[in-house]
């Protein structure tokens, strides 16, 4: 009665499909489910959506297995073309790096050449500065580029150059890599190892000709101070009858001789060095003539009492020729050299008394007389200003004094133009 009204209330109960199996005297029954039926229904579906998948690619497998093939000979002819196109980069890269090569070393060469003409031309031109320093016409400005040496080496050093050089060579370049990589895939190369050559030889070149112009042109001051001087020096010998001349001066460097030899032709540094080396011999030559020459003062300090010409004898009261100067000096004053010579009179010698004579050469004497004491004898060899003797008033006198005479091949001449002519060359030939 219950399950009829609630069959009632709730409607009639759906009835469920059953499958009935039987074998023999065995009967199985299964219910069929609703989610089964689904289940059934979608494996009969993907196989056949399968079925159909493997039909069409049976079907059209050919056509698939052409097209991949075709695209497979695409992409090896590209990537075929993207190997030579990179070799042939590569190649070029090589080539490059072989020939930026072979530039550098030729230029390394170069240099080391010019390093070998610079340490060849400093010996030289160390020699000649050393002289011209002691010439004293070095310029106020300042030496020399190449004045400081090594005493170790002596050579001109270019070791800021060489290192440059050996690091370009040695390929020391820390991007050297990542440029390599960026110009094989086809990026600029941003610069090359004979560009910073190029730059690096570029400054030392300038920079050696920037010091060979300096030199030069020092060079030039120096021989053009040293000519000046000797000039000056020479005019001042000639207005006193002295004419300068090596072979009068030294006769062992006329002692020369030798085959005639076509000359070699000779650059614009080595004529300059040339140039300054005649000039300092010059200045030397008129130097050494001036300072073996009687300019000097044989008696510093004191006056002059009688000149050179024609006065009053003291003792006979009528004209005579005096052939000095006098200069008035108490007994025991110091007499002097007027200049290098060597003593070829040292004792009595009738009016000049007590008298000392030198030889200066080209011709020149000179005597002092009057002494009270000889401090010399003959055959000695006296520098400008050395004490020869005291002065006195020996022999044909009226008084302590210095009697002093300039002879040349005998005649007196005027002392006083040496006297006047030494006062000049003193800033000249010391």
């Amino acid at each position: 009665m219950t399950a009829r009204t609630g069959n009632q209330i709730f409607g009639k109960r759906r009835t469920q499909h059953v499958i009935i199996l039987a074998s023999g005297d065995k009967i199985r029954h299964m219910t069929v489910r609703p989610w089964m039926a689904a289940l059934v229904f979608c494996f009969l579906g993907v196989m056949a959506i399968g079925y159909l998948g493997a039909t069409s690619y049976l079907v059209m497998r050919d056509n698939l297995i052409g097209a991949s093939m075709a695209r497979q000979a695409r992409m090896q002819h590209v990537y075929e073309d993207r190997i030579a196109a990179l070799r042939a980069q590569v190649d070029r890269v090589t080539s490059r790096q072989l020939l930026d090569q072979q530039v550098v070393e030729e230029k390394v060469e170069k240099l080391l050449k010019q390093q070998m003409a610079l340490s060849s031309r400093h010996g030289r031109l160390g020699t000649l500065l050393d002289r011209a320093e002691e010439t004293g016409v070095l310029p106020k400005e300042g030496p020399l580029p190449t004045s400081t040496r090594d005493k170790g080496t002596d050579r001109a050093s270019l070791s800021g150059g060489v290192k440059a050089i050996e690091g370009l060579l040695g390929g020391s370049n820390p991007t050297s890599g990542a440029k390599e990589t960026a110009a094989l895939g086809y990026a600029p190369f941003p610069e090359s190892v004979a560009d910073r050559t190029d730059r690096v030889f570029s400054k030392v070149t300038l920079s050696l000709k920037d010091i060979e112009r300096e030199q030069l042109d020092r060079i030039r001051r120096l021989t053009s101070g040293a000519t000046e001087t000797a000039d000056e020096i020479e005019t001042i010998l000639q207005r006193n009858g002295v004419a300068i001349s090596p072979a009068q001066i030294d006769t062992e460097e006329q002692d020369i001789g030798g085959p005639y030899v076509d000359p070699q032709p000779a650059e614009a540094f080595d004529t300059s060095l040339n140039g300054l080396d005649s000039a300092l011999n010059r200045l030397e030559t008129v130097r050494d003539t001036a300072r073996r020459l009687p300019f000097g003062n044989p008696a510093p300090g004191k006056d002059i009492t009688s000149r050179f010409g024609n006065r009053r004898d003291p003792f006979l009261g009528r004209l005579a020729l005096h052939a000095g100067i006098d200069f008035r000096s108490p007994i025991g004053g110091e007499i002097r050299s007027t200049g290098h010579g060597k003593v070829i009179t040292a004792g009595p010698g009738g009016g000049y008394g007590n008298m000392v004579e030198l030889d200066h050469g080209l011709g020149f004497t000179t005597r002092y007389g009057h002494m009270s004491r000889v401090l010399v004898k003959v055959g000695d060899v006296v520098e400008t200003g050395d004490v020869i003797g005291l002065s006195g008033n020996t022999g044909r006198s009226t008084g302590p004094h210095l009697h002093y005479e300039v002879r040349r091949y005998g005649a007196p001449v005027d002392p006083i133009h040496f006297l006047n002519a030494g006062m000049k060359l003193t800033s000249l030939i010391n």
